[in-house]
């Protein structure tokens, strides 16, 4: 995906940048029903759209789809951008690019949501918007609730029902080496001897390792403690832990 030139047909080595002189100057003309602005604004702006995809890529979804979905929030955020707001349009158009991308993952994600849950999941954003920008901060959930005329327990429930899910062995970084997964972020307090090996001597096995790699197992898998804090606690990389940890868990095979 990261590498492919042509997407729907748009060789994207080629696309041009506007200057922010050029990018005014099309929106007045916009704003005046010029069609042919309008067109020179979208394509001036597909990198905003390629930029967005990236963070995309491990959904598994065709690149295509995404950047046609993604250029439809383009779209919309030019028609709907006011020049007389001192902000920047990609500052604008990149969340609402994220939204329609979001929708469409969350309409075409296999855990089925109700449509009427859906509904209000969608009119509670909508409004959370309107609220947001009429008070300048974050709205809470009673005035979300309260402007839907529906209950705070129904937008929280709706709300939490479009959240995508995200796998356990999904990446979240990689520095060349092993890379670290949503699970190792993780910690798990309720791990012990018994339920971990099933009564198979393990201090026996620890011992057979060195220092370093027994307190990392240790704060690991009988304090329960994330990589990350074991990073800290140690003074050595997060990655440096992963390695370090899958090491031993194969050393500590041996003797088990």
């Amino acid at each position: 995906m990261l590498n492919k030139v042509e997407i729907c047909g748009v060789n994207t080595s080629n696309l041009p940048v506007l200057k922010n002189e050029r990018m005014r100057d099309l929106f007045l003309r916009v704003k005046q029903n010029d069609r042919q602005a309008r067109e020179e604004l979208i394509r001036g702006n597909l990198r905003l759209v390629l930029s967005v995809i990236q963070r995309f890529n491990h959904r598994g979804e065709y690149v295509d789809d995404l950047f046609q979905v993604g250029c439809i929030g383009l779209i919309k955020a030019i028609d709907n951008f006011d020049l007389e707001q001192n902000v920047r349009f990609s500052t604008y158009a990149v969340p609402m690019i994220i939204g329609e991308i979001r929708r469409y993952l969350r309409d075409n994600n296999p855990v089925r949501v109700s449509r009427s849950l859906r509904d209000v999941a969608y009119k509670a954003l909508q409004v959370r918007e309107q609220l947001l920008a009429e008070k300048s901060r974050e709205p809470t959930i009673a005035e979300i609730a309260d402007r839907l005329e529906v209950s705070q327990e129904e937008v929280v429930f709706a709300l939490d029902a479009i959240q995508e899910p995200v796998s356990l062995f999904e990446p979240i970084y990689n520095d060349g080496g092993d890379p670290i997964l949503v699970m190792d972020q993780i910690s798990d307090d309720k791990t012990t001897d018994e339920l971990w090996l099933e009564g198979i001597s393990i201090r026996e096995a620890l011992k057979k390792l060195s220092e370093r790699e027994k307190l990392i197992l240790t704060l690991r898998f009988f304090e329960g403690k994330t990589q990350m804090e074991v990073a800290e606690e140690i003074g050595i990389s997060q990655a440096q832990v992963s390695r370090l940890e899958k090491a031993a868990l194969k050393h500590m095979k041996k003797y088990i």
